[in-house]
């Protein structure tokens, strides 16, 4: 059986190679095929001998997803895709195009545990973990559809799963995608974002990695949020929040805080007033999303009024706000949608 080289650092391609008797500069090339070039069979890579590239393909595969599906939105700025991995899992991810740079949501996981009411992607559950690699092809396969000349500029960790429930892996994405012989992003193109883990959020201020958090907030007060998350009743506002300003602190940078805006459950002129008082002072950004209801949750829009209304209710008292310019909504582009949709026949 070869082992797969895709997600691996070239210095621990090297290591591979070297055990097998294949001189170690070699991996550079190949990582080289690989990350900047986007090769994935060694039979292409040309200035390898033709011995090499045998001996390499039958000891080392290079496992690349397969999209099974993709969707476009009508305005040309948006891509949906659907990855499927060697072992039939797939994933979605999101390729955002604007004037201002290319960004890509990444998944962390295949499926998610966490049962926010809200989500499509924790309907079926948490199938299993991404690997660092996994969620690196994610990106390379977003640089793949975009023109020649143009690459992707910034990552959000906002895909399907947790992304601080498989933080190790998060934290070697990051690193593979920061390595100069990758892609040679800067750490500050990252968004990671949690539905609330406390502890993940003490591990990554703990990496020292310059990232930005993001926190799915979605209500203002632990009533309403441990009814459409569950996450809440383990790590509650106060904890949460305390771990959010350490962070802020810390890093000295910015805390997003995502509020979906759901009609009749966390919209009104009250609900505004508490998550001013719940920000003020704080180093914190709102982002308000309007819902892309999944019809299983039951759980509808606000309307454009209410959000509008909201949204000046923040202003007045000098919390920083905007409203999610929505992307992608006529291809289904909220988490775990076109997954669900392919599951069940769609496609």
């Amino acid at each position: 059986m070869t082992e797969n080289i895709y997600g691996l650092f070239a210095s621990e391609i090297g290591e591979n190679f070297v055990r097998i008797g294949v001189e170690k500069f070699r991996a550079s090339q190949v990582a080289d095929w690989m990350y900047k070039r986007g090769i994935y069979d060694f039979n292409q890579m040309s200035n390898l001998s033709a011995g090499l590239r045998t001996k390499l393909r039958g000891n080392f595969s290079i496992d690349f997803p397969e999209e099974q599906t993709a969707k476009q939105s009508a305005d040309g700025k948006t891509i949906k895709s659907l990855l499927r991995f060697d072992d039939g899992e797939a994933v979605e991810t999101v390729l955002m195009r604007q004037p201002y740079g290319n960004s890509v949501c990444v998944s962390s996981q295949v499926g998610c545990a966490m049962g926010c009411k809200f989500c499509a992607s924790t309907l079926a559950g948490l199938e299993r973990n991404l690997t660092g690699g996994e969620m690196l092809a994610q990106v390379q396969h977003a640089q793949q559809k975009l023109p020649e000349g143009q690459r992707v500029s910034s990552v959000v960790i906002m895909g399907g799963g947790e992304p601080l429930a498989n933080l190790d892996e998060v934290l070697r994405f990051m690193r593979l995608c920061h390595e100069p012989s990758i892609l040679d992003m800067g750490y500050r193109s990252f968004t990671v974002s949690t539905c609330g883990l406390v502890p993940g959020i003490r591990r990554l201020q703990e990496s020292g990695l310059p990232v930005t958090l993001s926190i799915s907030l979605h209500a203002p007060n632990d009533e309403i949020r441990s009814r459409l998350m569950p996450i809440n009743r383990k790590y509650p506002m106060a904890e949460l929040m305390g771990a959010a300003y350490e962070y802020a602190l810390v890093t000295k940078r910015r805390v997003t805080y995502e509020y979906a805006m759901i009609h009749n459950v966390n919209d009104s002129p009250e609900h505004a007033r508490e998550l001013a008082n719940l920000l003020r002072g704080k180093l914190a950004a709102v982002n308000l999303i309007p819902l892309n209801a999944v019809p299983e949750s039951g759980l509808e829009r606000s309307t454009p009024e209410r959000i509008e209304r909201f949204e000046e209710m923040l202003k007045v008292r000098r919390i920083t706000v905007t409203v999610r310019r929505e992307m992608g909504a006529d291809i289904d582009a909220a988490c775990g949608q076109l997954r669900n949709s392919h599951q069940k026949g769609g496609f």
